[in-house]
């Protein structure tokens, strides 16, 4: 299609040129059309200086650094094609205006060969500006179009890569906590092991999808907040707040909030201390905001468990699913840690 609206631009603009002597013809009944043939030669040489350029000379010497090249071809060759029209449109006035020809002194006759040829150069020279502007203007665009397809195939890779990451980092921190729970109550723990099936099943179909159902995502955080109820004492009071309208058919980018939950349970729990963890979660046409809050009790300089990878894939992911269109507020007092992520870019989150 663009290759077709492109050819039509062409011949609609040497149309153009090939007819402007039309508009300022007289009111009379007849048209020379011999006349206007012969004379026709004076846009054809630019036509081809202009294909000429651009199919040949600046592809081949111009984008191939061959300057000098480049510049020395096009000077023999819209020299001789001047010389050549000059001779030409001469050669039809002897035709067509004789008698104007003969009454020509010598030295005006001098005077206008050099003129005319000169002013055949630089509507030959114009001709060929143009083609290499134009040119130029579609290697850039190509070019341009190029870097974004690199682009977009980098950030594809790099969420695939992500994504691989994610999923190890998830099932470390999960098996562990089973692993803890074994010892405690072998029944609490074959329930925690039906709630990682559940969630095992979303990671292992679901994660590879560039976006997913909002409420699939929710129901897949609500059976790891399942799962977390089963390790955590009762002094820890987990909450979670899902309000999505049944109209609304949003979608995310998959584990992104699972690593904020993860934070939550790991820095806002304490064993001996009454502690909270409150999760919430709504969605409209305009936007998706999660916002977790849960009592804050930091891990040692010693405890390097995690070494923050979570909240950096949750950055990292972030800006590459949603390029800018979120909010990501974070803070933090002695006893409160508060994370909230809003999401605007609906054109991805909908379909």
């Amino acid at each position: 299609m663009n290759r077709k609206i492109e050819i039509a631009l062409h011949i609609a603009a040497w149309i153009l040129i090939f007819f402007t002597p039309m508009m300022y013809a007289g009111h009379s009944n007849f048209i020379d059309v011999r006349r206007y043939l012969f004379f026709s030669v004076a846009p054809l040489m630019l036509v081809v200086v202009f294909y000429v350029n651009y199919f040949l000379l600046v592809p081949r010497y111009y984008l191939n650094n061959k300057r000098n090249v480049f510049y020395i071809s096009n000077i023999v060759f819209i020299v001789l094609l001047s010389i050549f029209l000059h001779y030409w449109m001469y050669f039809c006035r002897t035709i067509f205006d004789p008698i104007e020809v003969h009454r020509e002194k010598p030295e005006v006759h001098c005077i206008n060969h050099f003129v005319f040829i000169l002013r055949d150069m630089f509507n030959l020279l114009m001709s060929c500006v143009v083609a290499t502007t134009i040119r130029l203007a579609e290697k850039l665009h190509q070019t341009e179009d190029e870097r974004i397809e690199m682009e977009k195939a980098k950030t594809e890779a790099e969420l695939k890569n992500l994504r691989a990451q994610i999923n190890p980092h998830f099932l470390l921190n999960t098996l562990n906590n089973i692993y803890a729970l074994t010892a405690i109550d072998a029944t609490r723990a074959q329930k925690a092991i039906d709630e990682l099936s559940k969630i095992l099943r979303y990671v292992l179909y679901e994660n590879d999808r560039d976006f997913v159902h909002l409420v699939d995502e929710t129901n897949f955080l609500k059976n790891y907040v399942n799962l977390m109820r089963i390790r955590v004492s009762s002094n820890v009071d987990v909450k979670m707040n899902i309000d999505i309208p049944q109209d609304c058919h949003a979608c995310i980018a998959p584990m992104i909030v699972i690593s904020l939950v993860e934070n939550a349970f790991k820095h806002g729990i304490s064993a001996s201390e009454p502690s909270y963890i409150s999760i919430d979660i709504k969605a409209s046409n305009d936007k998706i905001e999660c916002e977790i809050r849960n009592s804050n009790f930091p891990k040692t300089q010693s405890d390097h468990s995690g070494h923050g990878i979570g909240l950096k894939q949750v950055a990292k992911r972030l800006e590459l699913a949603y390029n800018g269109n979120y909010k990501w507020e974070k803070w933090t007092d002695e006893k409160e840690y508060n994370s909230k992520i809003i999401i605007y870019d609906t054109k991805l989150c909908y379909y």
